[in-house]
């Protein structure tokens, strides 16, 4: 028998939709081990569903299922095989295979690079389930090694030992993946992520393919992916911008691999200040790329954000040249896509620019977004063009 959580009268109704139950939300609850399954009722005892408990964190409990049925090693299994169904006809060999709430297992991530699989756990209920997370995924993909990439942070908040190395056997220590024609390497446990980010992969296709015969400006290029499809498009040539020693090493493989070293320079530095600079050289570019790292960590850091976002995105409008096309984004999760919208609007109007709106953008299809949990959209981004 699980232990029992009462939520607190009228608090029930967005828990009918979604997973996330506070400390604020709960009137009572069982003797339940950290990280253990807990049956969820309303005020009057009816059944509501089943979800992870964690009396640490304020968000203490996530929601796996609304049905009458355990969570067990089964479900895990059943999840995976459904989630990495709808990613296509057969497992795809690049991609996201479990994107979190969005796929029913609240706080697993699963992707895959080539011939390796790399998980991350983000919450305690599924860093005790990481066993029957890989066997399900082992199940759809193949007997693939397995590398944990936990992060330190969520870790902390949930009261776990992360874990970041190979789950029980070494795998290679760089994978060379192809995407849309472009190759990248991939380095599991070194960077940020494993050096490719896989929710940009739809942009990058699109993006690219707009590059053909200009100049590209890739600020935050992190593995310079973005100036990759863009020179392998038939860009005349691309600058990189990136801060990460690791980061400049890992994008100038990235454009030998692809036979584009000689058209591309990568600068290190502060990318604020490298746009400024670039501005004051009247420097101009048919393509900007503006895919900074989260500027916003919290909702106490917003105001900080918006000026960072306002000051980029103003410097890199002025950059274009007529014509030009900009791909401006943001992943911070306290920013939304309103909020982002009018940061652009005000930067527009301050570089003195016009600008129409050729596309909204967003994660990779693989990154699937619930209605009913827009925390599971993160990534927004505009595709917009001087005239």
């Amino acid at each position: 028998m699980t232990a029992v959580l009462r939520l607190k009268r009228g608090r029930d109704e967005r828990a009918r939709t979604h997973p996330w139950i506070f400390k604020a939300d709960v009137a009572d609850v069982g003797a339940a081990a950290p990280g253990s399954a807990v049956t969820i009722v309303d005020a009057s005892g009816r059944f509501v569903g089943r979800g992870l408990f964690n009396p640490r964190p304020a968000l203490c409990c996530r929601i796996v299922t609304w049905q009458d049925e355990p969570v067990d090693e089964g479900l895990v299994r059943r999840r995976v095989r459904t989630a990495v169904s709808r990613r296509g006809d057969g497992p795809p060999a690049l991609g996201r295979y479990v994107w979190s709430e969005a796929d029913g297992l609240p706080g697993a991530v699963a992707d895959r690079y080539g011939e390796v699989l790399v998980i991350q756990c983000l919450t305690l209920g599924m860093a005790l389930r990481r066993e029957a997370l890989v066997a399900a995924l082992r199940g759809v993909a193949g007997d693939l090694p397995v590398f944990s990439a936990d992060d330190d942070t969520p870790a902390t908040l949930e009261g776990f030992e992360p874990r970041r190395g190979w789950v029980d056997r070494e795998g290679p220590s760089r994978v060379v993946v192809e995407e849309g024609g472009v190759r990248l390497a991939v380095t599991p446990g070194a960077g940020h992520k494993t050096g490719l980010y896989l929710d940009q992969r739809d942009n990058r296709l699109r993006i690219g393919a707009l590059a053909r015969g200009r100049d590209v400006l890739d600020a935050f290029a992190y593995t310079a992916a973005f100036a990759c499809h863009a020179l392998a498009a038939g860009a005349r040539r691309a600058l990189c911008l990136e801060s990460s020693p690791e980061a400049i090493e890992a994008a100038r493989a990235n454009l030998a691999l692809n036979g584009a070293a000689d058209r591309a320079e990568v600068v290190g530095g502060n990318a604020f200040d490298a746009l400024r600079r670039l501005e004051r050289e009247r420097a101009r570019f048919g393509l900007v790329v503006l895919d900074p790292p989260p500027f916003a960590r919290g909702r106490t850091t917003l105001e900080a954000a918006a000026r960072g976002y306002k000051e980029i995105n103003l410097r890199a409008m002025r950059l274009l040249e007529p014509g030009g096309t900009l791909a401006t984004f943001s992943c911070s999760h306290h920013v939304g896509v309103s909020m982002f919208e009018e940061i652009c609007r005000s930067a527009a109007a301050d570089a003195g620019v016009q600008l129409r709106v050729v596309a909204p953008l967003g994660q990779a299809a693989d990154h699937p977004v619930l209605l009913t949990v827009p925390e599971t959209g993160y990534l927004k981004g505009l595709l917009l063009q001087t005239w």
